[in-house]
């Protein structure tokens, strides 16, 4: 937890992109998407990928770090920086294949949400140091958990580039994401 933050803190002061990330973060695992096709870390298009790790449903965090990605996902790309949206799910008992697609298309057209069993998803949670823990069911929305609350972002190999807080703003967020993206000259 002190390293995620202390890589945020990075991320928030605008640390040059060059910075080595402090911890090893990040790494393979295969889910499924809301089409049900299987998706991989890597973006089949090659794009840079904003990761968050949540679900659909939820009225907490999520509400913010689900928007706060897409309005940066539409600033980028009216500069041609092309960033895909993912979400993998926290909750596999409410974001099935047939049910997170619809919630995430309201957010951002693009948006991917990831689902998978138990072991497929405990592959990725590990991977980028996730924990998930329930904390009580509401009786409209269902289970509320408690997980991780940063936005990874990768390149489209599917590697870790950096970490960002969702409680940054959309410009201050492209900015960073645009010092990783961005042609160097």
């Amino acid at each position: 937890m002190l390293r995620a933050l202390a890589l945020a803190v990075l991320a928030a002061s605008g640390a040059a992109a060059e910075t080595p990330l402090p911890f090893d973060l990040g790494g393979a695992y295969a889910l499924t998407n809301q089409f049900g096709e299987t998706r991989t870390q890597a973006d089949p298009q090659g794009h840079a990928q904003l990761l968050f790790f949540g679900y659909a449903n939820c009225l907490n965090i999520c509400s913010a770090a689900l928007p706060l990605m897409a309005e940066v996902v539409d600033m980028l790309a009216e500069e041609g920086i092309a960033v895909t949206p993912v979400m993998i799910t926290v909750a596999p008992e409410q974001d099935r294949i047939e049910t997170m697609g619809a919630p995430l298309a309201e957010i951002h057209r693009d948006f991917i949400g990831l689902t998978g069993d138990q072991r497929a998803l405990q592959i990725a949670y590990d991977a980028f140091a996730i924990a998930v823990e329930p904390l009580f069911e509401d009786p409209e929305y269902g289970w509320i958990y408690s997980h991780g609350s940063f936005v990874h972002l990768l390149d489209g190999e599917g590697e870790m580039l950096t970490l960002l807080p969702p409680v940054l703003d959309a410009d201050r967020t492209a900015d960073i994401v645009r010092g990783y993206l961005a042609p160097r000259g």
